[in-house]
């Protein structure tokens, strides 16, 4: 193998926030993660790695909600600014990052640190969520169904960092999509994103969906990967705080990472919302791990 042909290597950041969530628990999810056998699966692909930590953020009960709209959001953009210093710094060094979370707001960190790198850039969402919600539409007030709109910059100013570039993405394909709010389905009519729902993937297939959407995220200078692990059907991935019923299968999910790495367009990616409290003998941490080598060029023959 010569010298172009060499895997970039990864470099794994954690990220346990869980400020961003209703439920506690993915705080641990990178520890879950990393003890699936993280590392070792990386380096039967023949890729290096180098596991630069965790970026360390606050529990709920010591810190200030702040505006029940947008709970815990300066903490949560603080560590997310640590993630997107530690994101940049790993692409200046030639690795593909790679960001255990933690919940869904460390999208705002992982897509900051690639545009403060690269430029704004495209995001493949892959998520049960659409992730749309502002302040003035979320039922609940958690950050972690708010980063897609923060990441397109139509959150708010209060999203708006002086560490990273808003907007970070352009453009945004979803897949797997079957809960949206209201606020988010009319927001949807107004960005420069494709939503494949599963209805879609049903009737379409995964190959025909994920084709669309990398043609659609095409040209981008980064393309971002960011996988909840709640896309896939809570048979397959029980321990995700936010489950909900008729997700990806097992195959469908593989067959999305094994297309995304044949197209050999990716830059960067993070896997979110593993909650090893309400995990089975920690299966959904192993299939993320599974799931991350079949984006990084895992093969079955």
């Amino acid at each position: 193998m010569s010298a172009l042909d060499t895997p970039r290597p990864v470099a794994i950041i954690g990220a346990g926030l869980d400020l961003g969530a209703g439920r506690r628990g993915v705080d641990m999810g990178p520890s879950a993660i990393r003890y699936a056998g993280l590392e070792s699966r990386i380096r039967a692909l023949g890729r290096d790695v180098a596991d630069w930590g965790d970026v360390r953020s606050p529990v709920p009960e010591a810190t200030e909600e702040g505006d029940a709209t947008c709970r815990y959001l300066a903490p949560i953009k603080q560590a997310c600014e640590k993630v997107g210093a530690l994101v940049e710094d790993a692409v200046g060094q030639g690795f593909l990052p790679l960001v255990l979370g933690g919940d869904h707001s460390i999208a705002m960190g992982t897509l900051g640190g690639m545009a403060k790198a690269r430029g704004a850039g495209a995001a493949l969402w892959i998520d049960a969520h659409g992730d749309l919600n502002r302040p003035s539409t979320s039922p609940s007030g958690n950050v972690h169904g708010m980063p897609l709109a923060a990441a397109l910059g139509v959150a708010g100013e209060a999203f708006e960092s002086d560490v990273y570039p808003t907007p970070s993405v352009t453009r945004a394909a979803l897949i797997g999509i079957r809960s949206l709010d209201p606020g988010e389905r009319a927001l949807i009519g107004e960005l420069d994103v494709r939503v494949y729902t599963m209805n879609e993937v049903d009737r379409l297939g995964m190959e025909r969906v994920l084709t669309e959407s990398l043609e659609f995220l095409a040209g981008a200078p980064f393309l971002h990967l960011s996988l909840d692990l709640d896309a896939v059907d809570p048979m397959f991935a029980p321990g995700v705080g936010t489950p909900v019923r008729g997700g990806l299968s097992y195959r469908e999910a593989h067959l999305a990472m094994e297309l995304l790495a044949e197209s050999n367009r990716l830059d960067s990616l993070e896997v979110v919302e593993v909650n090893p409290i309400l995990d089975r003998e920690n299966e959904t941490g192993t299939l993320a791990v599974e799931l991350v080598a079949s984006a990084l060029g895992a093969r079955i023959l």
